[in-house]
């Protein structure tokens, strides 16, 4: 695998010849970010950092990556319907951690009232590693599945032709045709579009809901496009003005400036930090709406990392999944070993395990949005700091995932072209929509690879550390 492209990875004027191509292709084909310093204006952009070539991808751990989407849909879904399940999940997670405590509570609030909500559309994006055996076979490993706010669909879209181009100019146009379509803006907007259209009403519009920072917003209006091309109106909205002009009639229906919403999208409120008492108000606002929220809170609760750790237990998938034993052995394939830091014995075992060997696991917080996760030094400290505390419980231990690493050049703005050792990241794109209890639409909608230099331990593309790249199946 780390060989491929060998034969030009290291002619220099070749490649500073295709780097230049690179990145004016990407800007053509509008792979664009904003500026760090002016993150809300449009007058100055570059393009989003990327890989000049694509990566190696084992083709039949891709399949298996798409063949278990549709399942993971399924999953998350349930998980979303069953009170019990969370409230026991969660119970030890919500007494330490406030974020995942007031997210809780608002569901709670919500289902003790009665959901005016009957129409359910989970966009989520499932994350894996190719994790290298102990005999050299790779293996697809999860490693998280991200239920609100799963990002950079729109660019993955349009970063494929920047790939085929450089393949091309490199004369390597036989590999640039066997580079596999992708666009996920497409098809995440077919199910925005389908949820829209089971709301019932041709004059309500589509809300994305961002954050008061919009570096990303190109990801974003690629998605808006599509939508546009369907005749959709899109809105683009903060928590802030929710709380200012945000409205529920008697039915509950929402209107923002006057304008019923029949859908909200969250391209924010995934971190602690994107909420103040406002923000949580507007929040509770949205949860108590019939408009249909992408997530609902249930969704976001069940992209937690402790109940990812919850569904490695024994008998768990079959208590949510009853008569689906085919989906549920494609499921725990790619399961790594997740372990609970809970008080009591198992999670003192593994609390002293980690400890002395910290560079088989990651501890995970219950924190969505990259750069949040503690390797090696830097856990050992952490977990001796806090194993002995109720604090531990808000983490999750996870295997860490080695995979094999490969060369490659990773394109940023204002940054030397250097030959960098990097791994690889591949999420898979789920979409579905439930009405009442049926399910409408179940699909797995592209796909999107992140490269980082080895040396990152955490953090996707948006933190600033991996960037965007096109698999090429090996």
């Amino acid at each position: 695998m780390a060989a491929l492209w060998e034969d030009v990875l290291y002619n220099e004027p070749v490649i500073r010849e295709a780097a230049l191509l690179a990145v004016d292709a990407a800007l053509l084909e509008g792979v664009l970010m904003r500026t760090e310093e002016e993150p809300n204006a449009s007058d100055v952009v570059n393009y989003a950092p990327f890989t000049l070539l694509p990566s190696a991808v084992p083709s039949a751990l891709f399949e298996q990556a798409y063949a278990v989407q549709q399942d993971f849909n399924l999953l998350v879904d349930a998980i979303s319907q069953n009170k019990e399940f969370l409230e026991r999940t969660l119970a030890s997670t919500i007494k330490v951690d406030d974020f995942t405590a007031q997210l809780f509570r608002i569901y709670t609030q919500v289902l003790e009232e009665g959901l005016a909500q009957s129409v359910f559309l989970g966009i989520n994006r499932s994350d894996y590693m190719f994790d290298r055996g102990v005999d050299g076979t790779p293996a697809l490993k999860q490693i998280e599945i991200n239920t609100i706010a799963a990002s950079f669909g729109g660019l993955t879209s349009r970063t494929l032709a920047v790939h085929r181009q450089v393949l091309k100019a490199l004369g390597k146009s036989e590999e640039a045709s066997r580079l596999l379509p992708n666009n996920p803006s497409k098809g995440l907007a077919l199910g925005i579009a389908k949820a829209w259209e089971l709301y019932g009403s041709q004059s309500a519009v589509v809300m994305f809901l961002v954050e008061e920072v919009q570096r990303n917003i190109f990801d974003q209006r690629c998605v808006e496009n599509e939508l546009w091309n369907r005749n959709i109106r899109v809105i683009r909205k903060r928590f802030r003005d929710v709380f200012e002009k945000g409205s529920l009639d008697d039915a509950r229906r929402l209107y923002i400036d006057g304008q019923e919403v029949a859908v909200v999208y969250y391209r924010e409120g995934y971190v602690p930090k994107n909420y103040d008492l406002q923000n949580w108000e507007a929040r509770l606002l949205l949860e108590r709406s019939r408009a249909v929220k992408c997530p609902d809170i249930a969704t976001q609760l069940a992209g937690t990392k402790k109940v990812q750790q919850e569904l490695s237990r024994p008998g768990t998938l079959e208590r949510l999944l009853p008569g689906h034993a085919e989906s549920i052995a494609r499921i725990r394939a790619t399961f790594a070993g997740l372990y609970s830091l809970d008080l009591g014995e198992e999670g003192d075992k593994m609390a002293a395990t980690a400890i002395a060997d910290p560079d088989w696991f990651v501890l995970k917080p219950q924190r969505e949005g990259g750069g949040n996760n503690l390797y090696g030094e830097e856990l050992r400290q952490v977990l001796e700091k806090i194993k002995d505390s109720p604090e531990r419980t808000s983490y999750i231990l996870m295997d860490k995932i080695k995979p094999q690493p490969s060369k490659n050049y990773l394109l940023r703005a204002h940054s030397p072209l250097t030959v960098s050792e990097c791994i690889s990241e591949l999420g898979i794109f789920g979409v579905y929509v439930r009405q009442g209890k049926e399910m409408v639409m179940n699909k797995s909608a592209g796909h999107l690879l992140r490269t980082k230099a080895v040396e990152h331990a955490d953090g996707g593309v948006a933190a600033g550390v991996a960037v965007l790249d096109t698999p090429y199946l090996v």
